[in-house]
């Protein structure tokens, strides 16, 4: 390979989502479908209708009633908030730990959740009728280090201490040091998964909000879903540094930064149940 990108690129080809989802995906995508076709599908997986079931009865949805079969929950939730639950519990079975050593699985999956559910307490205080969508495209914000960790472990670590060392945002400092940023890696692997726009635009630009074209707003709430959360997970302090919003994300949501750090500490208590709901990881001893 020539460059890093090359690399990259091609490891990425190599990562595929498991069968039950792109069934799903095609089922859901053709003119005609019936609720109970989608049913069928998820439980052709017992494993991703045991998480599915968790999840929905799990205080993220806070139902009043408990939901017990897969028809059911299509018919109360509706098709898109199925297929983009099944996306987030699909996810973590496609995406291997990286080898590298350091990297902390537990610590990645927790800080995405944290991430998801900032924004999408976010898009509840600002009345959006598609809230869950945002737990989906703040949980999944920061794909492309999964890839760079597992593909070119080494120049992603320099980067980020360059990034800790100089106070240098992390998409700015992997530039500099790789000639790429995780945001970009991130968004081709959701390209190539054909992922609906939403989901890769605010990937793509969450770390630099005022590139968003086509939904600035919800990438506006991922982007200080991810401050938000990285500031109560330990790095910095909410609204200073490196951890200050862009200006024009607080104008764009209506949002001041006491709101945004209020919503990030009510969702913070749900973290571990979703964990562990989602992701099937083994808890720390």
């Amino acid at each position: 390979m020539s460059t890093l990108w090359e690399k990259i690129t091609q490891d990425c080809k190599l990562i595929t989502l498991p069968d039950v989802y792109i069934r799903l995906k095609e089922i859901i995508d053709s003119p005609e479908y019936r609720l109970e076709d989608v049913a069928d599908t998820i439980r052709s997986d017992p494993a991703l209708t045991t998480r599915i079931l968790k999840l929905i009865n799990s205080p993220y949805f806070g139902l009043a009633s408990k939901i017990e079969t897969v028809f059911r929950a299509v018919s109360l939730l509706g098709t898109q908030q199925i297929h983009d639950l099944t996306l987030a519990t699909c996810i973590s079975g496609s995406l291997q730990k990286p080898s590298n050593s350091e990297f902390d699985m537990h610590w990645y999956w927790k800080r995405s959740i944290f991430c998801g559910l900032v924004a999408q307490g976010i898009a509840r205080h600002m009345g959006l009728m598609d809230s869950e969508r945002l737990f989906v495209c703040g949980l999944l914000f920061d794909l492309g280090h999964l890839i760079m960790n597992q593909s070119i472990p080494l120049e992603t670590q320099q980067a980020s201490q360059q990034s800790q060392q100089q106070s240098q945002p992390l998409v700015e400092a992997e530039r500099q040091v790789i000639g790429l940023d995780y945001a970009r890696v991130g968004a081709t692997l959701m390209r190539q998964w054909s992922f609906p726009i939403c989901l890769i635009e605010t990937t793509e630009f969450h770390a630099e909000p005022v590139r968003a074209k086509q939904h600035p707003t919800e990438t506006a709430m991922v982007h200080i879903a991810a401050m938000a959360a990285d500031a109560l997970m330990g790095n910095g302090k909410f609204g200073e540094g490196l951890a200050n919003p862009h200006p024009a994300t607080l104008e764009k949501t209506g949002l001041d930064l006491a709101t945004c750090l209020s919503i990030a500490e009510q969702v913070e208590p749900g973290i571990e149940q979703i964990l562990y709901t989602i992701y099937p990881l083994k808890k720390a001893s």
